[in-house]
């Protein structure tokens, strides 16, 4: 997604989680605790993936997008699918989007990556933090003042 910033990938902390868990130092139990309510988002707002569970290993995992933000209001902390984020994307200013890999088998669940979406990212690609460069602020004080002294 074009607006999509500050990315945090947890990559890295997932792979620790799962090496404690070969291990035998974490136990299934502690790892295989995703709530009803985030089961029932993987159905039916989840994006099937092609990754399988690293736990059962039967199954393959499913990516839940959760948002977050000031403008949402009452949407705050829902499931969307990962269709719909473009359009609030462009609809709102700036949200939060996390990410969680699920396993509707064996309750695996893991944050998987976080990042910010919404219209202040244009501003930020487009000029720096949306501000006008020198050279276009002085190419449009000249337009204007060509078209006022023509209108003279």
């Amino acid at each position: 997604m074009r607006t999509q910033r500050r990315i945090v990938d947890y990559s890295l902390q997932r792979r620790a989680l799962l090496r404690e868990f070969y291990a035998g130092r974490v136990g299934t139990y502690e790892v295989c605790d995703a709530s009803p309510y985030l089961k029932n988002a993987a159905r039916f707002h989840g994006e099937p993936t092609e990754v399988r569970c690293p736990v059962c290993r039967r199954e393959n995992v499913t990516l839940v997008h959760y948002i977050y933000g000031d403008e949402l209001k009452q949407s705050a902390g829902q499931a969307r699918k990962r269709a719909e984020l473009p359009v609030l994307a462009m609809t709102l200013r700036e949200f939060q989007v996390y990410v969680v890999e699920v396993c509707r088998g064996c309750d695996w669940n893991h944050l998987v990556e976080q990042y910010v979406l919404g219209r202040d990212g244009l501003a930020v690609e487009e000029g720096g933090d949306g501000a006008v460069s020198a050279s276009a602020a002085a190419g449009a004080a000249g337009a204007t003042k060509r078209r006022h002294e023509a209108g003279r």
